[in-house]
């Protein structure tokens, strides 16, 4: 993590703006995580902790025999044959994590920063092909074509977490057993040359490699700012073989939904509400909200954050003032990660309570219940802070798309209207 010192020394507003996005964007940028040491390695976890040591060597000089398409790095290129997962990685978080919110930092940087660069790419863009992309694009200045001429589609390094980052080393491609446990036949001709089968595609640390910090790693108040590996390690979806692919990678689609998408939200906590009730002029009900299917805190991150509102509603639908009650679910911190204003996360299988209680409004008819989910609250501070500041140099037009597009991806979890009995005595 020696980027968080590195950041911490910048001077400037702007070096702490882009030393802040380095760290969230990154989403870990660690090594898989290391085992007790008084044990000999298994073979997933030595295999992992070469295959995922960074930043990652080019893959050199293709074999003579490779045709173009088994030469190239392009996704597109795997996706003339894997139809379905090209597909599903194209509509995936995984080939946007070189977004406008990156980019319109990394745009300010530097070609000769290359171990800065590596702070954010090295889990956003990891290839070396990837990093030489991104120098050359950031040698031909802001406004420049981000490829170089003759270049067709998107530049390498502008479309993310590509197959090749987790699939090949060297021009070799990796990849789990089939699914069916069968082998090729000996002797048959495959493309690329078939591929290099490990049992360690199916093991969560193969996820951890990006989506957990290290022990030495940022932390606040004692809590590692990227710690989902190890939280779902206590869970007891560990102990009963669940592992992160299971739930965000099922059937082995390369889809990686999490908190963006709210069929996966609802599938791993369960809400209920208990009936609204009026004594002495004062509403009474309660929300319970029970991660019950997720592998790992609810939220995992500091960037989401869940919001529960109740409030009284009049017969025309409309919110009733001074009768909302809020809470926040999520791990809030300062701005520039400094300090922890409050943890309210869910651990796997506890369950948070929320009273509400408000004095009877004499036009109420109901109370409601909404659960809104904001995945990208914290960029959306952090983006506005930024252009407000001025900060956002070269990338400003990037960063109100990234603005722009964190706000888009807020959704409604639960909503539930509550009649309130209609023999109350009103105020």
């Amino acid at each position: 993590m020696g980027y968080i010192r590195r950041g911490l020394r910048q001077q400037g507003r702007y070096g702490l703006f882009l030393f802040l996005g380095l760290v969230i964007l990154s989403l870990a940028g660690c090594d898989a995580p290391r085992d007790s040491e008084s044990r000999a390695p298994d073979p997933n976890e030595s295999f992992l902790q070469k295959y995922w040591s960074r930043p990652l060597p080019a893959q050199g000089s293709p074999p003579a025999h490779f045709s173009p398409l088994e030469a190239s790095l392009d996704p597109r290129a795997c996706g003339t044959c894997h139809v379905a997962q090209f597909e599903d990685w194209r509509k995936s978080l995984h080939s946007q994590a070189m977004g406008p919110g990156i980019m319109g930092q990394l745009i300010n940087m530097s070609p000769a920063a290359t171990e800065e660069h590596q702070d954010c790419i090295r889990c956003h863009a990891p290839l070396k092909e990837q990093a030489d992309s991104l120098v050359a694009a950031l040698a031909r200045g802001p406004g420049k074509a981000s490829r170089a001429p003759g270049e067709a589609g998107p530049a390498l390094h502008e479309q993310g977490l590509v197959c090749a980052a987790c699939h090949m080393r060297g021009y070799q491609r990796y990849g789990p057993p089939r699914k069916d446990g069968s082998k090729p036949e000996p002797g048959a001709q495959l493309p690329h040359g078939g591929w290099v089968s490990e049992t360690a595609f199916g093991d969560s640390r193969f996820c951890a490699a990006c989506h957990q910090f290290t022990n030495d790693g940022y932390a606040l108040n004692g809590k590692l700012l990227e710690n989902t590996y190890e939280e779902w390690k206590a869970s007891r979806h560990a102990r009963e073989g669940r592992t992160c692919q299971s739930c965000h990678m099922p059937d082995r689609r390369h889809q990686w939904r999490g908190i963006h998408d709210p069929e996966t939200v609802k599938s791993g906590v369960t809400i209920g509400m208990t009936g609204a009730r009026v004594e002495s002029g004062t509403v009474s009900a309660a929300l319970s909200i029970r991660n019950t299917g997720t592998g790992h805190y609810f939220p995992t991150y500091v960037t989401p954050k869940v919001v529960v509102q109740a409030y009284q509603e009049d017969a025309r639908g409309v919110a009733l003032q001074g009768t909302l009650r809020e809470h926040i679910i999520g791990w809030q911190v300062s701005l520039d990660l400094s300090r922890e204003i409050a943890d309210t996360r869910i651990a796997p299988d506890e369950q948070a309570l929320f009273d509400y209680q408000a004095p009877l409004h004499r036009n109420a008819v109901s109370v409601v219940f909404h659960v809104r989910v904001e995945p990208d609250a914290f960029y959306t501070d952090f983006y506005r802070d930024l252009l407000d500041s001025k900060q956002a140099g070269s990338g400003e037009r990037l960063i109100r798309q990234a603005l722009k597009d964190s706000l888009k991806s807020v959704f409604t979890l639960y909503l539930h209207r509550e009649p309130l009995p209609a023999s109350v005595h009103r105020p």
